[in-house]
């Protein structure tokens, strides 16, 4: 994977499905990486460990901490 200005892959949408559907039985090696702030909402982000780490809050999922519930009382 490369460092592009358009995220962290720069293989196309369709080649990236065709990869996922072949790796389905692998799933993806992620990372959660939670940033604490002291003025604002502390900040999850989801990435790909193969992610660079400078695309991470633009390419990936980010959510502030106070949207995210635990599953197990959602259920």
């Amino acid at each position: 994977m490369s460092n592009s200005s358009r995220g962290c892959d720069d293989r196309t949408v369709r080649q990236r499905l065709e990869a996922a559907a072949i790796d389905a039985d692998r799933p993806p090696a992620l990372e959660c990486v939670i940033v604490r702030y002291r003025t604002q909402a502390d900040r999850c982000t989801i990435t790909p460990l193969e992610c660079p780490e400078n695309a991470r809050t633009t390419t990936w999922l980010s959510a502030d901490l106070s949207a995210v519930v635990d599953l197990d009382s959602m259920r």
